[in-house]
């Protein structure tokens, strides 16, 4: 076999703590290396160009680049050799920046571990083999998984590329947590007049098909032709006949926390959550229901103009064939009764940003004016405390939330608007307010609308009186702070929606401590999964603003659009192969098995054998791991292939 070395310098990235022409020098050493040269961006078109050459002039019948991480790069050398005519499953990668040049300054260190890396390398290489792809048709629909606005861009930028689209959200109606917000920062203007019109739009769009009150049951198959299941959950009205007019809510005499304004007052047991609803149907809540709790009321049932009422109404499950998913589950907030000290949930006036949100809407509790949850008085002194479930490793929360600053510089903008001759302060960290003009808002809050900023952190807040005191730290002026105060909002932060972690592993996609979904690279692949097929959109895979949830539900999109764009897709032949001569049958391969890419199949005689689905099979490796007889080997990533390296490194 005739092998060839390239080693880049990678500029100083790599040179400046490696001798990569030490290790160039060295791989000509190793056996079936007839070529090897250092260079300075091999990843550059004059870089690629320099292999190709080297591959026609030396007859090469293998590569070996050591650079950066194959996770980077890899696809660009496989692409690179393919073009010079060797099988782009003949290149081997050599990480010596990642693993080497970034991790220590001994130069002569540093060089030894890189001629190492690299005649492992090359040891793998003479055991590859030259593999090939196949093609399989697409189903040219898609699935959304949740309806906030970042899930109704990606569904509705489908949608408009002439693609039929599924929709799936949780609750009974779209709009996530968009459709409880007042205004928005930093332009002030109505939440639901940016977002109504694009939930009208989804309802209207005949190629979107909307499953409100639907889970995501199950889960089957790979890129392009996914089977999934969808558990559309009891409403105990017939939404087909529903015309939303109203009439149940008006007599039901039932009455049931209301959850679209966070707690805040009661809603009736049977309900339209708020009055841009999409769909505008009603739904009951079966536990708080007098029907259902007490055996006894039907009242919205004998009024019901179009009989849509049905107690017995049980969960259904759908199936929906799409070939490409994108997720956009949005977040939760942060559960701010967590901290005592605050006394959230014991203290009517200490409240939520949320819970302000839906109390500044003119929609809301309300009606739009700022009155205190305990004894309904407009309050004059208003403390808002950032940072509650954000950048606080106590809670294990050491992240930001990205959108805290903003949202509590836009509702102490609103409060002054609301009553002039308030006060309001607040507390925080540091400002974080890095967005086209989100800096700019900010210091419009602290210079015309008089907010008092105080940098500390809160350490306890009680009642004295009908008032609460805050007492804090003013860090700047190294001073202890008291502050007496008619209503307290915390700025609670951003975390993974409830049942992430669960939806994730149907999805076969990862997640990171916090239950934000992983991206395939945080910089090349921001929207895209480890599961092909799959992709992300919004605060699902990190805290993000409205804009950021946009920009991510369109890029999602054109994902998907790209995906489609072609009538078969290329599989990765990267794939487990059975050999049934040595497999047993023992089916420990399927039980471990993440995306359900093994099965039995039955041979002549009624003997069953392990058989790999290569379409279905992400080439994860732990079938190769666990069987015992090692009947089943990963494509390469054999078995062969890597003790291979692993005797070079240790000969």
């Amino acid at each position: 076999m005739r092998i060839g070395v390239f080693v880049c310098k990678c500029g100083t990235n790599i040179a400046g703590t490696v001798d990569t022409e030490a290790v160039a020098a060295e791989a000509l050493t190793f056996a079936d290396v007839v070529y090897a040269t250092s260079y300075m961006y091999t990843c550059s078109e004059p870089g690629q160009q320099e292999i190709q050459r080297a591959i026609s002039e030396h007859k090469l019948q293998g590569v070996v680049v050591a650079a950066c991480s194959p996770r980077m790069h890899e696809p660009t050398f496989r692409r690179a050799v393919e073009k010079a005519g060797l099988n782009r499953y003949m290149f081997e990668m050599a990480n010596i920046r990642e693993h080497v040049s970034w991790i220590g300054t001994d130069r002569v260190a540093n060089t030894g571990k890189a001629a190492d890396l690299v005649r492992m390398a090359v040891a793998k290489l003479r055991f590859n083999q030259p593999l090939f792809s196949s093609r399989m048709p697409v189903n040219k629909r898609v699935l959304v998984i949740g309806g906030g606005v970042a899930g109704i861009q990606a569904a509705l930028d489908c949608a408009e590329g002439g693609l039929d689209v599924v929709m799936v959200e949780k609750r009974t109606s779209i709009g996530g947590k968009m459709a409880q917000l007042d205004k928005t920062f930093p332009t002030i203007d109505c939440s639901s007049c940016i977002l109504g019109p694009k939930m009208v739009d989804v309802s209207q769009k005949e190629n979107i098909t909307l499953y409100a009150a639907s889970e995501i049951e199950a889960i089957n198959g790979y890129i392009g032709n996914f089977s999934v299941q969808i558990r559309k959950k009891a409403t105990y009205v017939d939404w087909e006949a529903c015309t939303g007019c109203g009439l149940c809510m008006e007599k039901c005499p039932g009455k049931a926390p209301d959850a679209f304004n966070v707690g805040l007052g009661a809603t009736k047991a049977i309900n339209i959550p708020f009055p841009q609803a999409i769909p505008r149907k009603a739904a009951i809540d079966p536990k708080h229901c007098r029907q259902f709790t007490k055996g006894k009321c039907g009242v919205c049932k004998k009024l019901c103009p179009v009989s849509a009422i049905d107690f017995d109404m049980q969960d259904s499950i759908v199936t929906e064939e799409v070939g490409a998913i994108v997720v956009a589950t949005g977040y939760d907030l942060f559960d701010h009764s967590v901290y005592g000290e605050y006394g959230a949930g014991r203290y009517p006036d200490v409240i939520s940003g949320l819970q302000y949100e839906r109390i500044l809407s003119a929609s809301g509790p309300y009606g739009g004016h700022i009155r205190r949850p305990s004894d309904g008085r407009e309050p004059k002194d208003i403390v808002f405390i950032a940072c509650v479930g954000s950048r606080d490793p106590s809670v294990d929360r050491p992240y930001c939330s990205g959108v805290c600053c903003m949202y509590i510089a836009k509702q102490a903008i609103l409060t002054r608007d609301h009553l002039p001759d308030s006060n309001s302060y607040v507390f925080y960290m540091d400002i974080r307010a890095p967005g086209k003009n989100y800096d700019e808002f900010v210091r419009r809050a602290q210079e015309e609308y008089a907010v008092q900023y105080i940098r500390g952190r809160v350490g306890k807040i009680y009642p004295r009186g009908d008032r609460m005191v805050v007492q804090g730290a003013d860090t700047l002026l190294g001073v202890q702070v008291e502050v007496e105060a008619d209503l307290v909002v915390l700025a609670t932060g951003v975390e993974a929606s409830a049942g992430a972690g669960a939806l994730a592993e149907k999805l076969r996609i990862s997640y990171d401590q916090y239950g934000f979904y992983m991206e395939s690279h945080p910089k090349l692949r921001p929207v895209e999964t480890n599961t092909a097929g799959v992709y992300l959109a919004g605060a699902c895979q990190g805290p993000k603003d409205i804009p950021a949830s946009v920009a991510q539900g369109s890029a999602a999109a054109s994902k998907v659009q790209a995906l489609f764009s072609r009538d078969t897709i290329e599989t990765n032949p990267q794939v487990a192969l059975v050999n049934e001569r040595t497999c047993v049958a023992c089916g420990k391969c399927i039980e471990v098995c993440p995306f359900g890419a093994i099965r039995f199949k039955e041979l002549r005689g009624g003997i069953q054998k392990a058989e790999v689905l290569p379409s279905v099979c992400q080439g994860c490796g732990l079938c190769n791991a666990t069987c015992p007889p090692k009947a089943i080997q990963l494509q390469h990533s054999t078995d062969n292939q890597i003790l291979a390296a692993v005797n070079e490194l240790c000969a």
